[in-house]
């Protein structure tokens, strides 16, 4: 028998006890796969230091790297009825839509703010892919409409960040519907003469690609994401041919002229206000 083993050690342990270590210290990029200690992270506004890789933002903290001093009211919307549909896949509709707002805190994909960009006033939205995806449901549509509206009202530009996967099955044809609904929201800023700017971020696909997210005065991408309608993967099974490297990204989509220019996250505050002082004529 060893004493000491047996003994001293389980009662040295007893006191000392074990230590609780956060397990989220530290975030791993999925694509250079380095370890960012979480504070860094959240300093570089969740892109990777190693390889520049723009990872999802939740709404409010992309507002606050946004607005002026961080400063901005929330917008309220009217909220859209509770599983219409009465849907079920291989879990109810009403039971996603539990888990999605305890993981995120959140109770939609969209979120809306109004503020200061350098001294402009901006209404904004904003999706949070954390969220189902990021999916486009009624939520989006109303959403959409309400900071039209407020952007009208307070003659304020209006800037949208999607990040969506497309329209939100469980929705069925009134997650269609919001496609001519967004569009309606864009035309009301249109006919008001006001900025409509758009920031692509990874991902932009389906249903908000092939409405509002094409539909800006000015189109800005974040480096290296998604846009498209049909993705890749797709695309290769249905046409049975490679595509070539980096096809549907926001580099490829500025070659091509289908955006005006790709922005890191970090400058986007200063480019998009720089572009809406121009355009509203301030001094």
């Amino acid at each position: 028998m060893n004493w000491i083993t047996d003994y001293v050690k389980p009662r040295i342990q007893s006191f000392v006890g074990k230590r609780d270590t956060p397990d989220n210290l530290w975030v791993k990029c999925d694509q250079c796969s380095k370890m960012i200690f979480h504070r860094d992270f959240e300093e570089a506004l969740h892109v990777c230091d190693g390889c520049g890789r723009h990872h999802a933002i939740s709404p409010v903290k992309r507002f606050h790297s946004f607005y002026d001093q961080g400063k901005f009211s929330l917008l309220s919307y009217p909220a859209p009825a509770h599983d219409p549909l009465k849907f079920k896949d291989t879990k109810r509709y009403a039971d996603r839509l539990k888990e999605a707002r305890a993981k995120t805190g959140e109770n939609e994909s969209v979120a809306a703010a109004s503020g200061l960009v350098c001294g402009v006033p901006v209404v904004s939205v904003a999706h949070d892919f954390a969220f189902m995806g990021g999916s486009m449901g009624v939520a989006v549509g109303n959403a959409m409409l309400a900071a039209a509206e407020r952007a009208v009202q307070e003659k304020a530009a209006l800037v949208v960040f999607p990040a969506s996967g497309g329209a939100r099955m469980q929705e069925g044809a009134l997650s269609l519907m919001q496609m001519p609904r967004t569009t309606v929201a864009v035309d009301l800023v249109n006919e008001a003469k006001l900025p409509f700017i758009v920031v692509l971020t990874n991902p932009t696909t389906g249903g908000v690609t092939a409405s509002y997210a094409m539909l800006g005065d000015i189109h800005i991408a974040e480096p290296g994401a998604l846009i498209c309608f049909t993705g890749p993967r797709v695309i290769e099974q249905t046409i049975r041919e490679t595509l070539p490297p980096g096809f549907q990204r926001s580099e490829y989509l500025l070659e091509h002229g289908m955006t005006d220019m790709i922005v890191p996250r970090a400058k986007l505050r200063e480019t998009i206000g720089q572009i809406l002082r121009i355009l509203m004529k301030k001094d």
